[in-house]
């Protein structure tokens, strides 16, 4: 007799009250002796074929493109036939919304679409493609939770896109437990990639995660699938980001743009122009940014407000850059650059909601601190490199990529650093105009 954890799929010959791998507080379950069985013997084969390196990999690469722009991008050129893509993102950030739309544009160029949903019935999906306009008939839906009855459908109707919407709401009738255990995820997981493979079919797994990315969502399975992509956004604004996470068959760290409207995603091809539409360079405190988000440049905006505190202790906000960095340049500017801030209240941030993870934001960070302090607006100006402690500015990678995209925009003064350590914040300064010298 044998007992089993229903979370983490731990195995135990004694029943318990709890599981001791995974901590949770559910008991230990009996597991049936044809499970133990099947599960012994899964895998026992007479031997594994073998061939030289030399002999595969000669055929040509099958892509077939979405047909959405951003989405192609970001998988290097379309869906390769038999891979599987991981799509997580939180709930609500648009991933059902985005797979249908690229489903309709997939079936528009005459392929097949087999959507599976088990968090929705067919007609509420059928609601919100009509509101997507899409109403092609090559796009399939199927409600349903059973892992093999959806693979069982996929072989019927041999769709170009198999979406399964999502991994931690299907099952599998022979494990234990309920949709979204670890263990329930694993074994789904397994059986659509293995169709995936045998097939020939690309198939797209949603996966939905917490903020402190759960334990059975998408990170379960990052290793076993072949493309992983995150769709993250700023809900305020509509900005949706598409990140290109892990690639086999192609570059990573790219990344798509979309703006959520009332009819769903849409492309947003140059996205610095998106981002400074509203730009006023001629007020003080802003200063743009050529950020570089995994190999495409964005100018952003950075904001700084700095006002006479109203209380013994300054308040300091930071919102989409590294606030312990933002401290860092405060100190800097005070000590380097004889900007006093110790009494007052600084406010920074990056407009639409775009997290900046890079250190070239220190210049620009550090001129618009200095522009609002002084009360003194820069003009249009970019601005872009690492500030040391020590007050020195060093070079950061794709300069001539931001250079390049500050000129396309029309932005006509920039200040980078002109070697790795020779400048200086004082000397950066004086250059914005904001200094003497």
């Amino acid at each position: 007799m044998s007992y089993r954890c229903e979370v983490c799929a731990y195995r135990s010959p004694k029943w318990m009250g709890f599981c001791p791998q995974c901590r949770s507080d559910g008991a230990l379950v009996e597991e049936p002796a044809s499970s133990r069985s099947r599960a012994s013997t899964r895998g026992a084969a007479s031997g594994a074929a073998v061939v030289s390196i030399a002999e595969v990999g000669d055929g040509a690469e099958v892509r077939r493109p979405v047909g959405i722009g951003e989405v192609d991008r970001v998988l290097g050129g379309g869906l390769v036939e038999g891979a599987v893509v991981l799509v997580g993102g939180e709930p609500g950030v648009g991933k059902s919304t985005l797979l249908l739309q690229a489903a309709g544009v997939l079936a528009a160029g005459g392929g097949t679409a087999l959507v599976a949903t088990a968090e929705e019935s067919a007609g509420q999906v059928g609601i919100r493609a009509r509101r997507l306009g899409v109403a092609d008939e090559r796009v399939l839906l199927a409600a349903e939770r059973d892992v093999d009855a959806i693979i069982e459908a996929a072989r019927a109707t041999r769709p170009a896109l198999l979406v399964v919407d999502s991994i931690q709401t299907v099952g599998v009738a022979e494990v234990g437990g309920a949709p979204g255990g670890v263990a329930q995820v694993r074994e789904s997981a397994a059986r659509l990639i293995h169709f995936a493979k045998e097939s020939g079919t690309p198939v797209v797994l949603v996966g939905h995660i917490t903020k402190d990315g759960g334990i059975a969502g998408p990170k379960l399975l990052e290793h076993a699938v072949d493309v992983v992509l995150y769709l993250e956004g700023d809900v305020e604004r509509g900005l949706r980001m598409l990140r290109c996470l892990k690639n086999r068959f192609g570059a990573t760290h790219q990344v798509g743009l979309f703006e959520m409207r009332d009819a769903g995603l849409t492309e947003v091809p140059d996205p610095s122009e998106w981002l400074l539409a509203r730009w006023k360079g001629g007020v003080p405190g802003s200063v743009v940014f050529p950020a570089v988000d995994g190999r495409r440049p964005l100018l952003v905006e950075v904001q700084a407000l700095v006002a006479d505190a109203t209380t013994p202790q300054p308040r300091r906000s930071v919102q989409g850059l590294e606030a312990a960095r933002v401290h860092q340049l405060l100190a800097v500017l005070e000590r380097h650059a004889g900007l006093r801030v110790a009494g007052k209240d600084v406010y920074v941030g990056v407009v639409g909601g775009i997290r900046l993870r890079e250190p070239g934001s220190d210049l620009p960070v550090a001129l618009a601190v200095a522009s609002s302090l002084l009360d003194r607006p820069t003009g249009p100006l970019a601005a872009w490199g690492e500030v040391g402690l020590t007050g020195e500015i060093r070079a950061v990678a794709h300069h001539e990529r931001r250079a390049e995209e500050v000129a396309r925009l029309g932005i006509g003064q920039a200040v980078a650093p002109s070697g790795n350590g020779g400048d200086r914040i004082e000397q950066a300064l004086g250059r914005a105009g904001l200094l003497p010298g």
